[in-house]
């Protein structure tokens, strides 16, 4: 690609099926979908001149898809992939052709049937032979109830003392952690008159696609209510110049927010 994308990236939601039910993830009532090879190749096909980075989830676990290293091997050779994983089911992932997968260990649930030790050592061994070709970015939140186990197996593991008053610390080459707070779904948030600040990269910076081929404004609009238009219906480019999208995008860009979903949305402060 010669000249600059339009967007810094996409994300593409292959599937918003998950193998676990966390409790801090939206729970949508869109019907559960795994997008078909065909109708992947057929978007990457329509997206390709757009960006040059490929975010594969919106909502769901993309390694539960039976395709994963198909969809990702085939993608690569026009952008650079990301994935964002609960990190439950990181064996099936095989290929090299990824950029960065970040691994949310705030996922691990002691109660289901799988020790935190069984949990990271799949991780681990996965690092150790992926981490010089792949960036790896654990994170975790702040108030998970595992959160001091996690920090002493990952101090275990790469022998350093993590200092918890800092963010983004480097474990090793490739290999990082971060931390966060859990943040509230603007779905879920019941806060009354909220005033959040801060710059929207949204429609900018990026777009999401749903398994069902909605376009939307963001990972966060996990059900699809700010769709602009269904790409397997119109193009990507008839969807961004419509005066829906371009309405939209210049009032975030005007630091306005009049839909509710954007009105209740505190990832601002986190851009």
């Amino acid at each position: 690609m010669n000249k600059k994308p339009v967007f810094k990236k996409i994300y593409l939601e292959i599937t918003n099926s998950c193998n676990l039910n966390c409790s801090f993830c939206l729970k949508s009532k869109r019907t559960k979908t795994m997008l078909s090879f065909d109708k992947f190749k057929l978007v990457l096909n329509d997206i390709k001149d757009y960006t040059n980075y490929l975010y594969l989830h919106v909502l769901g676990e993309p390694l539960i898809h039976p395709e994963i290293n198909k969809f990702i091997d085939y993608a690569s050779t026009n952008f650079n992939i990301n994935i964002t994983s609960n990190g439950y089911l990181i064996n099936n992932l095989k290929t090299n052709n990824i950029r960065q997968i970040n691994i949310s260990l705030h996922s691990y649930n002691p109660l289901l049937n799988k020790s935190l030790c069984d949990y990271l050592s799949d991780i681990f061994d996965y690092e150790k032979k992926h981490s010089n070709k792949i960036y790896i970015n654990y994170r975790l939140w702040t108030k998970n109830k595992s959160f001091k186990d996690i920090i002493n197996k990952l101090e275990e593991n790469y022998n350093i003392k993590i200092d918890l008053n800092k963010n983004n610390i480097k474990l090793k080459e490739n290999v990082f952690l971060n931390f966060d707070s859990e943040f509230k779904w603007p779905q879920d948030n019941n806060e009354e008159n909220v005033n959040y600040q801060g710059y929207c990269h949204a429609l900018t910076g990026h777009i999401a696609i749903l398994s069902n081929g909605e376009v939307t404004a963001c990972c966060l609009d996990g059900d699809g209510k700010l769709s602009f238009g269904n790409i397997f219906k119109k193009s990507l480019k008839d969807i961004i110049s419509s005066d829906k999208f371009t309405n939209m995008k210049q009032e975030l860009m005007d630091g306005k927010r009049s839909n509710d979903l954007c009105k209740k949305c505190n990832f601002l402060n986190r851009e």
